[in-house]
């Protein structure tokens, strides 16, 4: 189970990673990300780095990116980190990307998910899932949802992370 932690922002910056593990050879990126306050944050974004909607991403587009709170981290500033999920905002989606136990509540019980015949369940290569979806780190992409606690929704689409991404 990831511990996904999110940091939400507009895209300033995205270079090319240049150094002894990636040797500049333009498949690695570093997408620079700055939220409302002004923080900083500088995501790595490898091959295996999922990106919701497979959107392009550019300097000027509001994105949250997800990582694993629970993997080391280089001690620098601007704080960097190994990007697994990215996401561009859409003002027709939520998006949620955390473990889902049994009765399919996400980690930090703010929200449930009822499944119906309509939500379209993918594996990260875009081919079904035909499982239940229970006890797994999972992408929501959903619409409305309750105001309770936790929220309840129907997704539209659930990803499911089968495998480490990393």
């Amino acid at each position: 189970m990831t511990k996904f932690y999110s940091f939400h922002g507009t895209v300033t910056m995205i270079t090319d990673l240049v150094g002894h593990n990636s040797e500049g050879d333009g498949c690695n990126k570093l997408i620079s990300v700055v939220n409302e306050m002004g923080a900083i944050v500088n995501f790595v974004v490898s091959p295996s780095t999922y990106f919701v909607d497979h959107v392009m991403v550019a300097a000027g587009d509001r994105v949250t990116g997800y990582y694993d709170g629970n993997a080391p981290a280089p001690l620098i500033y601007p704080p960097q980190y190994q990007a697994l999920v990215m996401v561009k905002d859409s003002p027709y989606q939520n998006v949620k990307v955390d473990y889902f136990n049994s009765q399919l509540i996400s980690s930090d019980g703010r929200l449930r998910l009822n499944i119906s015949p309509y939500t379209q369940m993918v594996l990260t290569n875009g081919q079904s899932f035909t499982s239940i979806p229970a006890n797994r780190d999972l992408i929501v992409i959903y619409g409305p949802s309750t105001k309770s606690i936790p929220a309840q929704t129907t997704p539209y689409r659930i990803i499911v992370l089968c495998l480490r991404l990393l």
